[in-house]
């Protein structure tokens, strides 16, 4: 069995609840810890009642040297700061042989445990950004994400974590300083500073807005097949990371940075996909939350709005760059 462990808040509701879906639809056997980072998460995902999880309370997770520095950060900082101690916090609590950990915008397409048997005898896996060359960041971002990690309780992999723990409690900020970012930048020396992490080779880990342009996808059965377009060499999607994936206003969502470009064929076979399990997930939690909110509502279509012509262009299309409306990704041309 998989131990998977997360955390988000109401504004990543139904995210996390469709992420919680994928599992439930793709893995063999998994356990999810979700750290529900306010109260009214924490009480819609306990009446949900989902068989393979274990909600956890921010007053249960928080410890003396999180809640330190907790005023220090912003809310989106202080949830990194809080990412490896929530491994830590899992692995200890409820006895685990491992855990990994998992964004909570992520959706499985097909069963994780091929990139956990990846890493053999290896204590830590860790998954590159692998980004398109003109969106490299790596020198800013890191080189690895901090979206799919996993760590063994071993002594080798509790040293690492440790480790990681006190730089993130140290100083985990949104900012580039000092050869630092958030807490990805961390992971940036591991493999020469531990012997004990594996790099995931795995291409079907890991697919993000900013290296899909790198791929073709097609359907192939239940699951979804992708080409690396330089090398032909093909792989199954195991996982997409929907980094910057936003619900706007008029029944519209902005499906990533609008920096990043995303063609008609991932949006086709990755976007929709996501578009129909959030709707479902929606569905869900109306059934036990009618009133509150189950995610974030943005402003950020008033960019095309604030233009005639790309006003007038997504009002025919349902679309322009990477905004579209709901309609469009279900009903419209990618049909």
């Amino acid at each position: 069995m998989i131990k998977f462990c997360t955390l988000f808040n109401t504004m990543y509701l139904s995210r996390g609840l469709a992420m919680y879906h994928s599992l439930e639809e793709k893995c063999d056997a998994f356990h999810l810890y979700i750290i529900a980072f306010d109260k009214h998460c924490f009480d819609v995902l306990n009446r949900l009642r989902l068989p393979y999880a274990t909600i956890i309370s921010l007053k249960q997770f928080e410890n003396e040297r999180l809640l330190a520095v907790k005023s220090e950060r912003t809310p989106g900082e202080y949830c990194w700061t809080c990412a490896s101690s929530a491994i830590k916090y899992c692995l200890e609590t409820y006895d685990l042989d491992h855990c990994t950990y998992v964004d909570a915008d992520l959706m499985f397409f097909s069963d994780p445990a091929v990139l956990i048997d990846e890493m053999g005898e290896k204590s830590v896996l860790i998954t590159e950004h692998r980004f398109t060359k003109r969106y490299d960041q790596s020198a800013s971002s890191g080189i690895y994400c901090v979206q799919f990690m996993t760590f063994k309780n071993t002594a080798a992999g509790l040293e690492v974590l440790n480790w990681w723990i006190d730089k993130c409690i140290a100083w985990c900020f949104n900012q580039f300083e000092d050869g630092k970012f958030g807490d990805q930048k961390y992971l940036d020396d591991w493999h020469n500073r531990f012997n004990t992490v594996h790099v995931l080779k795995h291409l079907g880990g890991g697919v993000a807005p900013w290296n899909v342009q790198q791929y073709a996808f097609r359907n192939s059965g239940e699951s979804v097949k992708g080409k690396d377009q330089a090398s032909g060499n093909s792989f199954e999607l195991v996982f997409f990371h929907y980094h910057g994936f936003h619900y706007t206003l008029n029944n519209s969502y902005s499906l990533s940075d609008k920096n990043y470009t995303l063609a008609r064929n991932p949006v086709k076979h990755i976007y929709r996909p996501y578009i129909d399990a959030l709707s479902k997930a929606e569905q869900v939690i109306n059934m036990v939350n009618q009133h509150g909110p189950s995610h974030e509502l943005t402003d950020d279509i008033q960019w095309i709005k604030a233009v005639p012509g790309r006003a007038i262009l997504f009002f025919l299309r349902g679309y322009y760059k990477n905004f579209y409306k709901k309609n469009a990704l279900t009903y419209g041309f990618l049909n």
